[in-house]
Formats: structure tokens, C-alpha cells, sequence
């Protein structure tokens, strides 16, 4: 498959109207299954049921009439709700966010759930008939009167279905409120970005660091945008047939324009291979969590920064997104950065992405949020820690060297930050910082 069609597929599945309309679909087919059952006597098993009285057409009307209201204004107020969720977490933990909302497939399952049972509503409503009504076909005018039609099994189901809608109903009433504390929302990145990591490095206790690129003629950007997706298995394939090796010159959510480089080739004609190229690099208006790790991390650093801003001054919120980010650039230090984009042929691969370095990881976590920690105390106090635990597990002199770096550049920062009792505080805590680092080392 073509990046195009695996980047579609993906988005469609984490679109907001992806599920209610997969469930509106499935609902119908259901409702002409079920009356197909009940029009061909299936059903006649439930009229001999003693504790199931059997409904007459009126009452299956009025039933089926209370359920398809009940459901639209379910699903409308469930809606609301979801913007308005969606709407105050986007404005208080950053614009970002809003697709993680959008995503969620409790959300979009809770929609859909009543969608559904609406749409099956429905179409059993309309198989229902009256005791004497006149046919519906004009050349069945002269027939006689037809008899009452009350499709038992589908009115069955439909109460099935609106036994599951509450309960989906008093799971959204507790998903909702649950899925905007702060607390979990940076749960819910800091866990995802800890997966992306080990998808993406997926080698532990190893501290080889990625191969750099072996130059050749380039392949130019043909479109403006952001890199959302890059096929690296149809890349290999192109990359064996012709001989060659391409080096990338960008990652998954760098942005680019035309005329930018993408990649050098080396060993083949570039114009002959650009348009086969162009097939495996998605490019579009917005960066999404696909192969961009770097995407989650800046996710928790602007709700790092937005808590510490001082229109909000909300440090303790910064302190968890520190938590979740320490937990993650201790995960990246104890992996191989190579990236196995070719499976078993890894040592001959003629694909070298872009080189994603430790120093490159902390500088876009740590390095981003430091200024706006360092004008916090109680910050620069956990992110003193934060770093001396992130180093604890990785045993790369190197890669801890990094983060005593970071350290020294934060206490520079806050030193001229802070003043008065606040400095000593964090003057202390850095001084029992180096001491850990003595000690481990």
C-alpha cells in the first residue's frame, strides 16, 4: 500500500464521524435482516412465549416512535456535550489537543451507539402496519384491506439496543468529565508517546545511534506542507529495484515547501525515481501523531509551558507533563535510535532515515520547557529530580552527560530567573543533584 492509502486509512478511522457513520450503516442492515426475519414467520416462536406478550401494531408504532425521538435527542445533547468538552480543553491545555478529543474512541462510540439505534428505529418503524390499511401499491387498489403487521423479533431487538444506549449513556456521563482532568489527559499522551517510542526504537539496552545519510543527487519538495507520513517498506522496495540508497532528509512532521530537500539519492537518476517517490511521502496542512514521537512530546511540553505561563501560573500541572516527560527521554536513552525501517535486512538497508539523536530528544523536550521552568521554583525543583531519575536507568556515560548538561543549563537560567529564598531552595536541590550524579557514576 501506498503512504496515501495508509495515511487515508488512518485518519478515516480516527475521524469523529467514522464510527456513527459505520454504525449507522450496520444499524440499517440490521433492521431490514431483522424484518426480513419476522415478514417470513421466524418469529412466530415469540407469540407462544408466556412471558412475552406480543405487541399489536399501534403499540409497536407508539414504541418505536418514543425510541427514534429518544435517540436523536440523546445523540444531539451527546454531541453538545462533547463540544463543549472538547472546546474547554482545547483552550485550557492547547489547540493541539483538540485532535486527541476527536479521537477518542469513547467519544465516537458513544455517538455512534445512538446513531445507530436511531437509524434501526427507523427502519423497523416503517415495516410497521395498521389493522386495515388500504395497500400501499397503486395497482393493489382493488385488494382487500391487508392485516396488522407488528414485527415482534426487530421490536425485541430495538429493546436490546436501548438497554445497551443507557449504558453507553451512563459511560459517557462518566468518560467525559473523566477525559478532561489534566491528570489524564497527560496520561493518556505520556502512554502513547511511551508506545511510539518503543514502535519506533524498538532495540533496548542498546546505545547504537543512528546511521547517517550517504549523500547522493537530491529529491526536492513538490508540495507545501507538513511530512504526515513516509512508507519506508515501498521505499526499500523502489530503493533494491534500481540499486540505489536514499538518505531522507526529513523526518515525519518537519514541514516543508517546494524546492526544499526530501532525500538524496546515491546510484540512481533522481527525475527518473521523483514520481514513484512522491507516492510513499504524504504531505498535508497539519502534523499528526503517525510516526512522529517528537509530535506527543511537544504535545506535553505546550501544556508545560501554557500551565507555567503567568495568565494560568499553574506549576503542579507542569510538574506531571515533566513526570511524563522525564519517563519518556528515560525510555529513548536506553534504546538503539537506528530505526528498523527494512525488518531483517537492517545492516544493507537502502533506506537511512533522517538521524534521530539523544542530544535531538532532549532538546526538544527538556530544552523547549526549561525557560518557563526556571522562572518557577517549585518547577525547577521536580525538573532537578525529573533529569537525576531519567538518568538513574540509562548507562550511556554519553547520553547521561546530556542531561547533567540540561541540568547545569537550567540552574544558569534560574539563577538569574529567581532570587531571595526561592534560588537557595533550588541552588540546594541542584547541589544534591550533583551529588547523585557523583555517586551513580
Amino acid at each position: 500500500m501506498t503512504a496515501e492509502i495508509r495515511f487515508f486509512w488512518a485518519r478515516l478511522n480516527a475521524n469523529y464521524w467514522f464510527y456513527p457513520a459505520t454504525f449507522a450503516i450496520l444499524a440499517a442492515l440490521l433492521g431490514f435482516a431483522m424484518i426480513y426475519l419476522d415478514r417470513n414467520g421466524f418469529a412466530e416462536f415469540l407469540n407462544e412465549t408466556d412471558w412475552l406478550v406480543p405487541v399489536r401494531p399501534s403499540g409497536a408504532s407508539d414504541i418505536l416512535t418514543v425510541m427514534a425521538g429518544a435517540m436523536i435527542g440523546v445523540a444531539s445533547t451527546v454531541f453538545s456535550i462533547t463540544l463543549v468538552a472538547v472546546t474547554y480543553a482545547s483552550g485550557n491545555y492547547g489547540p493541539r489537543l483538540l485532535t486527541n478529543f476527536l479521537e477518542d474512541k469513547g467519544n465516537q462510540v458513544s455517538l455512534a451507539t445512538f446513531i445507530g439505534t436511531f437509524v434501526y428505529t427507523l427502519i423497523v418503524l416503517r415495516s410497521v402496519r395498521a389493522e386495515g390499511e388500504s395497500p400501499a401499491s397503486a395497482g393493489q387498489a382493488g385488494a382487500d384491506m391487508l392485516p396488522g403487521f407488528a414485527p415482534q423479533l426487530s421490536l425485541l431487538v430495538a429493546y436490546l439496543l436501548m438497554a445497551a444506549c443507557v449504558g453507553v449513556l451512563v459511560f459517557f456521563l462518566h468518560h467525559v468529565p473523566s477525559s478532561i482532568r489534566i491528570n489524564k489527559v497527560l496520561e493518556t499522551i505520556g502512554r502513547r508517546l511511551l508506545d511510539a517510542i518503543r514502535e519506533t526504537y524498538p532495540v533496548e539496552d542498546s546505545f547504537a545511534d543512528a546511521r547517517e545519510g550517504e549523500g547522493g543527487d537530491t529529491v526536492t519538495a513538490w508540495a507545501t506542507g507538513y511530512v504526515q507520513l513516509i512508507d519506508f517498506e515501498d521505499l526499500e522496495k523502489k530503493a533494491r529495484e534500481c540499486g540505489s540508497t536514499f538518505s531522507l532528509r526529513v523526518r515525519t512532521g518537519d514541514f516543508v515547501h517546494r524546492g526544499l530537500p526530501l532525500m538524496d539519492v546515491k546510484g540512481a537518476d533522481p527525475e527518473e525515481i521523483e514520481q514513484a517517490v512522491r507516492e510513499d511521502i504524504t504531505l498535508g496542512p497539519v502534523r499528526t501523531p503517525e510516526q512522529d514521537p517528537q509530535f506527543l512530546i511537544d504535545e506535553l511540553v505546550e501544556i508545560g509551558m501554557r500551565a507555567l505561563s503567568p495568565g494560568i501560573n499553574d506549576p503542579f500541572t507542569a510538574i506531571t507533563a515533566l513526570h511524563w516527560l522525564g519517563a519518556a527521554i528515560s525510555d529513548i536513552g536506553r534504546r538503539d535510535l537506528r530505526k528498523d525501517v527494512c525488518g531483517e535486512d537492517a545492516e544493507d538497508c537502502p533506506v537511512i532515515p533522517l538521524s534521530d539523536s539523544f542530544d535531538h530528544y532532549v532538546g526538544r523536550g527538556f530544552g523547549s520547557i526549561r525557560s518557563a521552568v526556571a522562572a518557577s521554583s517549585n518547577a525547577s525543583l521536580v525538573m532537578l529530580d525529573v533529569l537525576a531519575d531519567a538518568a538513574l536507568p540509562i548507562s550511556h556515560h554519553g547520553r547521561r552527560a546530556l542531561l547533567k548538561n540540561e541540568a547545569n543549563l537550567l540552574i544558569e537560567q534560574a539563577r538569574v530567573a529567581l532570587a531571595g529564598p526561592d534560588l537557595e531552595r533550588v541552588n540546594e536541590r541542584y547541589k544534591t543533584f550533583e551529588q547523585r550524579f557523583s555517586r551513580e557514576n
